[in-house]
């Protein structure tokens, strides 16, 4: 026991075939991780440049886009780096701080996409009200509630976990570090399990529910307006909708497979976390570039002035 507990570095054993497929899954994930940075870097530079895209919803889209870029960063550069190493290790500590900031990112997801969901409920049931309301200082202070309060929500079971000193098992399931950091420790503390589920229930639930809420108001609201108006809250309400759909599908696939905890193949289990740091950064961009009008109609003259360089 006292040499276990000597040991400051765990496995990531998530991990299939490294070493026989090592530089395959370096160059995939290294062309998938750049083309994230590209095609949401992209949009964020067309909302700061344009400046008919210096409306409220943009700038929101923006930090949405800025935080899938985070949540990006936060695995995959280390995931890079295991598969080019001996050994897929992390110390203890690293391995909490990279659980904390997964979970804060992946919180400001739903918290931003609550905060879209209002937006455009101001902007739809009460146009009038509208600029008054989505001023400057209060999109600053959206925003930072939106990364401030899942972070500080996050923090507690962190610091408990932190605190804790009696690690049994040295071998994490998986390939970054996420809730199955508590599968390490000898005794499941019932006050981690409990903060676990209000984080859970404030950061995760509670948004979801508030944008439900809101979406069937604004549908409610436009459905007895004007043909515009019901226009309108199709063309801004669905991409957020489909946004919404697609990373409230991917958590909680991991959610369930974390609490849970079946007995998966290594592969099976691979493949599944995978899909969640894989096709949710590139489904946002896409889903915005090609469903908002003003984003397509900015990515295609941005994309035509390229092809007209290259063919001249």
């Amino acid at each position: 026991m006292d040499s276990k507990a000597n040991i400051s570095y765990i496995t990531l054993g998530g991990f299939v075939e490294v070493e026989k497929y090592k530089f395959l899954y370096f160059f995939i994930m290294l062309i998938v991780y750049i083309v994230i940075i590209c095609s949401n870097v992209t949009i964020v530079c067309l909302i700061w440049i344009h400046q008919n895209l210096h409306e409220p919803m943009y700038i929101f889209i923006a930090a949405l886009l800025c935080n899938s870029v985070l949540f990006s960063s936060v695995i995959y550069p280390k995931m890079l780096l295991d598969f080019l190493s001996e050994k897929q290790v992390i110390t203890i500590s690293a391995c909490l701080f990279q659980c904390f900031l997964y979970y804060s990112f992946g919180g400001s997801e739903f918290v931003l996409l609550a905060v879209m969901a209002y937006d455009r409920y101001v902007s739809i049931c009460k146009p009038l009200q509208y600029p008054t309301i989505m001023g400057k200082t209060n999109i600053k202070r959206l925003l930072f509630f939106a990364w401030l309060f899942p972070a500080a929500q996050v923090s507690v079971p962190i610091v408990l976990n932190a605190e804790k000193n009696d690690l049994c098992n040295f071998t994490l399931k998986g390939i970054f570090c996420n809730n199955l950091v508590n599968t390490l420790y000898c005794t499941m503390s019932g006050v981690v399990a409990v903060f676990g589920m209000i984080v859970l229930l404030n950061v995760t639930i509670f948004s979801v529910l508030f944008i439900i809420f809101t979406y069937i108001k604004i549908f409610v609201i436009s459905y007895r307006s004007c043909k515009e108006v019901r226009k309108k809250a199709a063309e801004t309400c669905l991409p957020h909708l489909l946004v919404l759909i697609n990373f409230s599908c991917l958590i909680t696939y991991e959610i369930v497979l974390v609490r849970i905890q079946f007995d998966l193949p290594n592969t099976v289990r691979l493949i599944v976390t995978l899909q969640l740091v894989i096709c949710h950064p590139l489904f946002n961009p896409i889903i915005y570039g090609i469903k908002m009008k003003e984003i397509s109609k900015h990515l295609k003259m941005l994309f035509g002035k390229y092809k007209h360089k290259i063919l001249h």
